[in-house]
This record gives structure tokens, sequence and C-alpha cells, in this order.
């Protein structure tokens, strides 16, 4: 666990490098959408800048993916990558991804 480690956060579990890169690199990626998201934006500007960052995270992503492939990497060990991704706030992060629950009278609400 890094020096740096926020106190009461529980560890991630052990990944391999590549294993890393991916969850790392997914995250940014999963950020990126959620700042597009038009459901939840605020202005275009902010979402531009994120479509324009889109595309160098997803090389990223395909990069560590294309390395474990490489590797003989060739499963992902969900359970394991489910953990590291909960704990790095995976879970809130994606959120900003779907849209927002419905206000009462709304269609769906």
């Amino acid at each position: 666990m890094p020096r740096d480690w926020p106190p009461g956060l529980p560890p991630l579990p052990a990944l391999t490098r590549a294993e890393s890169e991916v969850v790392d690199a997914y995250l940014e990626v999963l950020d990126l959408v959620g700042r597009i998201n038009p459901a939840r934006g605020r202005d275009t500007y902010g979402a531009l800048r994120a479509a324009q960052g889109l595309a160098s995270k997803a090389v990223r992503l395909r990069d560590a993916l294309a390395l474990m492939h490489e590797r003989g990497e060739s499963t992902l060990h969900a359970t394991t990558l489910e953990r590291a991704l909960r704990v790095l706030e995976g879970d809130r992060r994606a959120e900003r991804v779907l849209l927002p629950a419905p206000e009462p009278g709304e269609p769906g609400g």
C-alpha cells in the first residue's frame, strides 16, 4: 500500500501492473464520460474539453488491455477488479454516467 494512502480506506486488492493500469484508465474514461453526459452537464465548454480528452484516455485503456493480452493475461478477474473499483469510488463515479432520477410528475417518475 502506498505511503500516501488515506487512512480509513480499505486496501486495494493485489493487482498486476497491467490490471492497475486498466483500472486507472477505465476510471479516467468513466470520469470524462460523466462530464460529457448532457443530462448532468452545466456548460458546453466543460463537455467539449472532456470529449477532447476522451480519445487519449480511451487509447490508454486500449493499450493497457492490449498489454495484458500480449502478456498472456487472458482473464479479467472481475471480483478482484470490482473490489479495486469500489475502493476507488468507481460506483460513485459511474453514477454520473447515468441519467438522473426523474422528478416526481415527470415521465418515469
